[in-house]
């Protein structure tokens, strides 16, 4: 018996990337611009379980998720420590992240879609690295073309910086959790997701 055919794939260690990584790739997608619930994968089971209530007004403004069989750590960290002089950075030990942009409306989460990746956001989370791939909905009509981050409308890029460094923050209090440090090209992007590849490999081999 196949057994590849009767049980679902684990959206983290049991998804292709596909045959084209860095330049295509298959991402899974957590959350959409529409959900009031923050959802994430349960890293245990594979299934989509409630994170968060979105407790104020912050909607994700594009399609994220995470890109399958990557994991932030040293490789991936070494990079933040590098644009900022520093060595004690870590990865925050999670898959990389990954904003895919559409004009489509998607309705939910809990799906596979192609992206090409194009850039990045590097943001510290405390002293861990947190990036999140920017990419496009592979053959989207308008985001579709679109090759680098500098491509894409400025509004739209800074609406994901706004999001990221104010998604995890209490009103009131005087502590911002989230830092931005840069955006980078599709090169660097590139990059992040390879050395994410080989953390991966690293994190699994004892597993």
């Amino acid at each position: 018996m196949n057994f590849d055919k009767i049980f679902k794939a684990h959206p983290w260690h049991g998804i292709s990337l596909g045959d084209q990584v860095p330049d295509e790739l298959r991402a899974f997608i957590e959350i959409v611009p529409t959900d009031t619930v923050k959802y994430e994968v349960d890293k245990a089971t594979g299934y989509l379980s409630v994170d968060r209530p979105q407790k104020f007004s912050n909607i994700v403004p594009s399609l994220y998720g995470f890109i399958p069989q990557t994991f932030c750590g040293p490789q991936m960290a070494e990079l933040t420590n590098k644009a900022l002089a520093r060595t004690d950075i870590e990865g925050d030990r999670d898959p990389l992240d990954i904003c895919v942009l559409t004009e489509k409306d998607v309705t939910h989460g809990d799906i596979i879609v192609t992206a090409r990746p194009i850039g990045g956001l590097r943001l510290l989370d405390h002293n861990q690295a947190d990036d999140k791939i920017i990419a496009v909905l592979k053959n989207d009509a308008v985001y579709g073309e679109i090759k680098d981050i500098e491509e894409v409308p400025t509004p739209i890029i800074r609406r994901l910086i706004h999001y990221f460094t104010t998604y995890k923050d209490i009103p009131g209090e005087q502590k911002t959790r989230m830092k931005f440090i840069s955006t980078y090209g599709a090169e660097v992007a590139h990059d992040v997701i390879l050395r994410s590849l080989e953390d991966y490999k690293d994190y699994m081999k004892d597993k």
